[in-house]
């Protein structure tokens, strides 16, 4: 591809703080993980960060954390990266999944307490593509019910609602370092949580649950290896200092599509909600009603035969295969999410895009269409 669909911003300081973790001979379980932590933490404004192997494996500790179990339900969203449905199903729960808003693409909050039962102890809101959804509203609901909240925030971190930041709205939270997200670490993700008790449970179970102070043979509980190495945090540590630099970036970027598609009738953006100050992990769009999913499938074909990387994004969770097994979800059970799912397109998206390369690609597309 000539323009891709996303890569990571990397400079010579990340390169150079691998090569200084590298030369230390102190890979694993070292100095760099805690400062990582701290400088999650610090920037999302909570008391405690859980640097993990990915974002799924933060989600899978925290339904742990918090007690979820077979026959439990867990609320969630068909409209997500499939980690946030899985992490229930690890631990043997239901998850009920809730339609989406059509205009901002998260979980519609007005169909949540709906979908509440006597078995229901979650909620999982996520936040798409970096928007949060009404999360004073979902506490409200998980108030009333009696229910945690865990928000997913892999795609968001920076994002901010009334001010607050993302991960920082719940009982806790998580972010993922993927190569195409905010910032990355290679592979990983983090924790974070204002609970102590929360926090105390994951540090022991994404280092095969050992307890602090407890010898490497020691296992107070059931735990895995989801940590996350030194080199890694090393990227991250640098990341993190970089990130209102890359934040701006993306954001720039965002607006130079926003710019060239407003008046593009035959496509639609997601509605940013007044309330969210969005921090930009992936630019999507929607093509207009009329469009089938084949005709979706034949614009990115031609896309990409012109040399502009693009993906359907994303694929509705209650239509894979998997969980039409599992849970007999069927076409037709969350109709607003299917006509968006199908008629989404992810443009190339990062912050070392150009201008011109932004101007190619529209132009492309709005030929193509």
């Amino acid at each position: 591809m000539k323009i891709k669909l996303s890569g990571p911003d990397i400079t010579q300081a990340e390169i150079d703080a691998v090569t200084e973790v590298l030369r230390s001979g102190w890979l694993s379980l070292g100095p760099k993980v805690p400062e990582f932590e701290q400088a999650v933490a610090q920037f999302v404004g909570v008391k405690h960060a859980v640097a993990v192997s990915s974002g799924t494996a933060g989600l899978h500790l925290l339904m742990r954390a918090i007690g979820i179990q077979n026959g439990d339900e867990v609320i969630g969203t068909p409209f997500s990266f499939i980690a946030s449905t899985n992490c229930i199903v690890f631990e043997r729960a239901r998850p009920v999944l809730v339609d989406i808003d059509p205009n901002t693409w998260n979980i519609d909050v007005g169909r949540i307490e709906a979908a509440v039962t006597p078995k229901t102890k979650a909620v999982i809101p996520v936040d798409v593509f970096g928007q949060i959804p009404d999360m004073d509203a979902i506490g409200a609901i998980a108030s009333r019910h009696g229910l945690r909240v865990i928000e997913d925030s892999a795609e968001a971190l920076g994002s901010r609602y009334k001010g607050r930041m993302a991960g920082s709205l719940a009982d806790a939270g998580i972010f993922g370092f993927y190569p195409n997200k905010q910032i990355t670490t290679g592979e990983g993700g983090i924790i974070t949580t204002d609970n102590d008790e929360i926090a105390r449970l994951c540090f022991s179970m994404r280092n095969q649950g050992r307890d602090t102070g407890m010898g490497w043979l020691s296992h107070e509980r059931l735990g895995y290896n989801y940590r996350l190495s030194d080199i890694a945090c090393a990227i991250g540590i640098v990341q993190m200092r970089r990130i209102d630099d890359i934040l701006a970036k993306r954001a720039r970027v965002a607006a130079w599509y926003r710019r060239r598609l407003a008046d593009e009738s035959r496509v639609s953006m997601q509605k940013p909600s007044p309330d969210c100050d969005m921090s930009w992990f992936v630019f999507v769009v929607k093509l207009a009603d009329d469009y089938t999913e084949q005709d979706r499938a034949d614009i990115i074909e031609k896309l990409r035969g012109r040399g502009i990387g693009c993906n359907n994004y994303f694929a509705p969770i209650h239509l894979q295969e998997f969980y039409k097994r599992e849970f007999g979800y069927k076409e037709g059970d969350f109709p607003i999410c299917e006509r968006v799912a199908a008629r989404t397109i992810a443009l190339p998206f990062h912050g070392g895009l150009t201008e011109a390369e932004v101007d190619e690609v529209c132009a492309t597309f709005k030929s193509i269409l």
